[in-house]
């Protein structure tokens, strides 16, 4: 994601000529000479994905083997509604066909795999990867490889449960220059990994710190120890849900009202995503994507939280002292 390589070619130019007259031709170039990974095509990633094609990234690779179901339908919107059309195929290769729709200049393409199967060679091909849709130590194992690298990964996950969603940012070591009146002022943030980040204390974050943190770290610490894929939690394990999180908050003496159970149970009872809440966190997603790849604006560091129930979103640095 450096300035170096080629010039925007006539039609890029034309094509996106707002963007440009927004954030910069070397903006654009840069965007346009990137590649970004997905794994795991959620309701969530399905409008990220939209948002950074019509952006003009340079190419999409998805990563996601699962077969489209009809319940996928109603936060998915690159599925066909047509079972005719779905049935016995991929998400990732049916997302393929339809974001190639949205612009013919940004190259989507399909992979095949498990993401702890990804080697760090694999990844090195792109600037940026996006996960979701997986396990927890799959989420630590992809961040780790990402950050062998000898070239800058930014790394991302998301999840969407119900009305709620989180993403987690890592630019590892990041500057980046923006103007402070009349002058130009250079910034380096530096982002812990996603392990170092879930290692702080809970007792060490601030008192007003998101509830939906603690709730988020308790379902993918329930569904670790069960030996369940993302997502499959259910209100029958509610009180095995409730057990653990007294365990946890007795570890980090953290009070238990911190992790409301209304929380949790409405994590639960619907594990599926809210649609509007997709476009949202899909929408930040996608904004905090192409400012890394761009170099324009001030990233969010580290999680953000989003909660339809009160319409905030939230912005939390967990990062070790």
């Amino acid at each position: 994601m450096d300035g170096d390589g080629e010039e925007l070619t006539a039609r890029e130019t034309a094509l996106y000529d707002r963007q440009i007259r927004v954030w910069g031709a070397d903006a654009q170039r840069r965007l346009s000479k990137s590649h970004v990974l997905v794994y795991g095509m959620k309701g969530t990633v399905a409008e990220f994905c939209k948002n950074i094609v019509l952006a003009g990234v340079g190419s999409l690779t998805l990563v996601d083997d699962r077969a489209a179901t009809e319940e996928m339908l109603s936060s998915n919107f690159l599925i066909p509604p047509d079972e005719n059309v779905y049935s016995g195929k991929t998400l990732a290769g049916l997302c393929c066909n339809s974001l190639k729709d949205f612009n013919p200049m940004v190259h989507v393409s399909v992979e095949k795999g498990d993401l702890s199967s990804f080697d760090v060679e694999f990844l090195s091909k792109f600037d940026v990867v996006v996960v979701s849709c997986c396990t927890l130590s799959a989420k630590k194992l992809a961040n780790g490889k990402c950050r062998k690298l000898s070239k800058r990964v930014a790394f991302y996950a998301v999840d969407c449960r119900d009305s709620c969603g989180e993403i987690f940012v890592d630019l590892q070591d990041y500057k980046y220059s923006k103007k402070k009146q009349d002058e130009t002022v250079e910034c380096d943030l530096k982002y812990p990994s996603f392990e170092d980040a879930l290692s702080v204390p809970w007792r060490a974050l601030h008192r007003r710190m998101s509830k939906l943190y603690y709730a988020m770290r308790v379902i993918e610490k329930f569904e670790e120890a069960e030996g369940r894929s993302t997502g499959e939690v259910s209100i029958a394990d509610f009180s095995g849900l409730l057990k653990l999180k007294k365990e946890i908050c007795t570890t980090q003496s953290l009070n238990e009202s911190q992790v409301p159970d209304s929380l949790l149970k409405r994590l639960v009872t619907n594990a599926t995503e809210f649609p509007p809440v997709c476009a949202i966190i899909g929408g930040i997603l996608g904004q905090e994507v192409i400012k890394a790849i761009s170099g324009k604006g001030d990233p969010l560091k580290n999680f953000f939280f989003f909660d339809a129930f009160d319409g905030k979103g939230i912005i939390e640095d967990i990062s070790p002292k």
